[in-house]
């Protein structure tokens, strides 16, 4: 490991020493808000130290062993000792590494989940259906909760748009890699000649904005509307006024919510929507500025790249950032994502890795 990673994982562990020593003393909890930046960042340090000082004691070992390896009678335990120590140090020194990447500020944030259909016609939006219930399955797996803050049907029963918001344990760190364009290669329900169509939806997953981060939006650039619901939600939404439709002036950006029987809480999902939505365009164009230098494949974000075909006909599923290719797609509708999150996530991890090495 260089000098410079040494550098900085001594510098965490001493920085743990004083957190602790911090969150210990008295008074630590009148602030509640600093409490909670101290815990937060203790959590994140607590396991890199942890491996860091098994990395030194296994670095002392093997400073020992060599010592050893002068006396003939210990020359064979001494390199059974400098074997073992070796190959423990260098899983350990892996898994630094990765500990040690740029961390994803959102990683544990909830997010809002969009879902568009594109072309294909119905087609197009019977997939989109079939992908809000592949995440509402997944959602279920990861023991997470998901509400449709905003939908509109098609006639056959799919969706031209739907907007959902997953709560849950590190809802943003799994679902980061699921915008872009998905496209589905199948016999539509339509179809009476048996001829496979290729359609399209749009995925956006954007993380939602802490109720204590300061959003900015000037109240001038925005239109409320009040609207009467539709669709679903019984009797008491098709007589009031409930559902919101919010205008962002300047971008055109256009958000509505109807879940809710109550205006006040469809008006404050709706502007969180519309946070999640602006804060994304800032992090799309700080993106675009770091693609001038170097271009991480899969954490790009493009909403009009195409990350993902799902061919029905073959049981195929193939994200092309990764060049992974499942034959395992029905299990994958059901929700069974797990492999192919797994592989986006390491694969981002291989690429930062590499970007790091070449730095320094």
């Amino acid at each position: 490991m260089n000098v410079s990673r040494l550098e900085k994982l001594e510098h965490m562990r001493l920085r743990l020493e004083e957190l602790n020593a911090l969150m210990s003393s008295e008074g630590a909890t009148e602030n509640i808000l600093e409490f909670t930046r101290w815990t937060r960042e203790h959590s994140e340090l607590v396991s890199i130290v942890e491996d860091f000082k098994k990395y030194l004691i296994l670095e002392k070992n093997i400073s020992e062993a060599k010592e050893l390896l002068e006396d003939p009678s210990m020359v064979d335990m001494a390199r059974q000792e400098i074997s073992e120590s070796e190959s423990e140090k260098a899983l350990i020194e892996v898994e630094l590494q990765k500990k040690l990447l740029p961390k994803d500020t959102n990683d544990s944030r909830n997010v809002f989940l969009e879902i568009r259909a594109g072309t294909g016609g119905e087609e197009s939006a019977l997939f989109a259906a079939d992908l809000l219930r592949m995440y509402m399955k997944y959602s279920e797996i990861r023991d997470w909760n998901l509400e449709i803050v905003s939908e509109h049907q098609s006639d056959l029963g799919g969706f031209k748009e739907v907007i959902a918001r997953i709560t849950g344990e590190n809802v943003y760190a799994f679902l980061k890699f699921e915008s872009g364009g998905h496209r589905v290669q199948r016999v539509p329900e339509t179809e009476t000649q048996g001829r496979v169509h290729t359609s399209a939806c749009t995925v956006a997953v954007l993380p939602e904005p802490d109720e204590i981060e300061d959003v900015t939006i000037n109240p001038a650039d925005i239109r409320i509307d009040t609207f009467r619901a539709s669709g679903a939600g019984g009797q008491h939404v098709n007589k009031t006024d409930s559902a919101i439709r919010v205008t962002h002036i300047p971008s055109g950006m256009v958000v509505e919510c109807q879940d809710d029987r109550s205006q006040h809480k469809n008006k404050a999902r709706a502007l969180s929507v519309l946070a999640a939505r602006l804060n994304d365009l800032q992090r799309q164009e700080q993106h675009k500025e770091e693609a001038a230098t170097r271009k991480i494949l899969v954490g790009s974000g493009d909403r009009s790249q195409r990350i993902r075909t799902y061919n029905f006909p073959q049981g195929r599923i193939t994200d092309h950032r990764i060049n992974l290719t499942l034959y395992k797609l029905t299990q994958v509708m059901d929700g069974d994502l797990t492999e192919v999150v797994d592989t986006l996530l390491a694969e981002h991890q291989a690429e930062l890795l590499a970007i790091a090495d070449q730095s320094n």
